[in-house]
């Protein structure tokens, strides 16, 4: 065991939306900041990129084996890199609404109310639409939240294959919106992601410090089990213990759940900060479902998602209770999740035996239909005997199906008025499968209560004073938009607030 001869000021463990961003916030500070990744660089060229030649080669899947709730192993898809899942992540950024941090009653019954409300959030969620660049425009979705200020930069334009398709969704009384998405504006890399946007910057101070490669396997106590001490990491096969005042887990829901739970000590016999039995329970994902429209004339494959729809986020005239949020994918050759989801492709090909993937993928338009997920302690993340194992079944899922229908029945009609489009009827559908870890969150919820919560409002262990949570871990409930710009703001608050302590 290596004992690393400098002492730091804050360890940040994960550099994705949360740990990224949190180190640039913190680098102007002076203060000695170490970052811990476990993975590395993420090449060029296989960053939010797919192609069908990748299908079924799990480029996209972590290096190592979980358990689901029946025992049974699965790889999990997300990667580990500078950067995090950003890296493969679509760069749309979405505020959640007012309401999503409400109790709200939903088909399989109510969704948590938050001890901070949207107005907590508001200026991070601007601050973080600034610090990645986010392209959008205000005033145009009617679920909008309020807003202090009006994007930076200007929505990107719709690709003229999908540009028709918006119109004839807007004619059918849809409310089609800019997606808000983050670029670099950079030619070489146009990608906007926590790497380039977090640890970049923040490495241009000379007090942070990134180390890769460093799986982290513990969170060291004092004696006394008081306060968090140092962080255990193999590097290259060789262990360390790197100190630290303050340390803050940003691994994702599941990770820092397991890293939690698999520190476990003499004091603390059922893991770290869990005196409540919350640590691990209370897992969302948001419900993910792909729909395929086959168009008449070719694609590039390859153009950007530009266009949402929450005309059902809340329900209908005809349903009373919340369905969920509806994007593009952009082309399906451009759209890393997608591919590694090849059986809705596979599906079209059994009734449409002429066309081979590769013309499919450049004569579809792809969508993603999204439903949020209620917590429940059953589904949660245990270690046992060195074993990381997710227990998951999705709930809610009448809502998600109601808003899949409501989503065809809207192509059909466009279909109906457009020669854009193939008259085979067909619009396949492919569930995401519970091995995408997409859009995890709530294992370590955020709350008053040390019973029945893990952190308080500034996401710190009810238990240690030391001991912080900045990833999608802390969020007391999901919502049907994915969780990445309110993790980015979130780190920002916590950000502050350690800014002030740290002074």
């Amino acid at each position: 065991m290596i004992i690393d001869d400098q002492h730091y000021d804050v360890i940040i463990v994960g550099t994705g939306a949360g740990g990224g961003t949190l180190a640039r916030k913190l680098a102007p500070s002076g203060k000695r900041i170490l970052l811990l990744e476990r993975g590395g660089a993420m090449p060029l060229e296989e960053q939010n990129i797919s192609d069908v030649d990748i299908f079924q080669k799990q480029r996209y899947h972590a290096p190592e084996q979980w358990y689901d709730g029946d025992g049974e192993p699965f790889t999990p898809q997300m990667k580990y890199a500078i950067g995090g899942n950003t890296k493969i992540y679509g760069a749309a950024l979405q505020r959640m609404r007012e309401k999503d941090f409400e109790m709200v009653n939903h088909q399989d019954g109510p969704s948590p109310e938050w001890c901070l409300k949207y107005s907590d959030f508001e200026p991070y969620y601007t601050e973080a639409e600034a610090m990645y660049q986010v392209h959008g425009q205000g005033g145009v979705d009617p679920t909008e939240p309020p807003r202090s200020g009006e994007f930076t930069y200007s929505a990107i334009a719709h690709d003229p294959t999908i540009q028709p398709v918006v119109e004839g969704i807007a004619n059918q009384g849809c409310h089609p919106y800019p997606l808000p998405i983050s670029l670099s504006l950079r030619e070489d890399d146009p990608t906007g992601d926590a790497e380039v946007f977090g640890v970049n910057p923040a490495l241009d101070f000379g007090n942070v410090t990134l180390k890769t490669s460093a799986k982290v396997t513990g969170i060291l106590t004092n004696p006394a089990g008081t306060a968090v001490k140092a962080v255990q990491a193999e590097i290259n096969g060789q262990f360390y213990i790197f100190m630290a005042d303050i340390v803050v887990l940003a691994c994702g829901a599941v990770n820092s759940a397991a890293l939690l739970l698999q520190s476990a000590n003499e004091k603390h016999p059922h893991g770290l900060a869990n005196s409540s039995d919350q640590v691990g329970r209370n897992l969302m994902k948001t419900q993910l479902s792909s729909i395929v429209q086959v168009t008449a004339q070719s694609n590039s494959g390859k153009f950007p998602r530009s266009v949402g729809v929450n005309d059902y986020y809340w329900g209908d005239s005809q349903v009373d209770y919340p369905m969920g949020h509806i994007q593009n994918m952009g082309g399906v050759l451009q759209d890393a999740i997608f591919a590694e989801s090849p059986p809705v492709l596979s599906l079209i090909t059994k009734f449409m035996p002429n066309f081979g993937l590769k013309q499919l993928a450049t004569r579809s338009i792809a969508w993603w239909a999204m439903t949020e997920v209620l917590p429940d302690p059953k589904n949660r993340v245990t270690v046992k005997d060195g074993k990381l194992s997710v227990a998951f079944t999705a709930n809610n899922a009448e809502a998600h199906d109601r808003l899949v229908y409501r989503w065809l029945d809207v192509l059909k009609a466009v279909e109906k008025d457009s020669s854009l489009f193939s008259r085979s009827g067909l619009h396949p559908r492919g569930e995401v499968p519970q091995s995408v870890m997409a859009y995890q969150c709530g294992t370590c919820r955020m709350g008053t209560d040390p019973d029945t919560s893990v952190l308080d409002a500034n996401c710190r262990a009810h238990e240690f004073d030391n001991l912080y949570v900045v990833d999608s871990s802390f969020m007391p409930s999901s919502a049907s938009v994915g969780v990445a710009l309110t993790v980015m703001a979130n780190a920002l608050r916590v950000g502050e607030h350690l800014l002030e302590r740290l002074r």
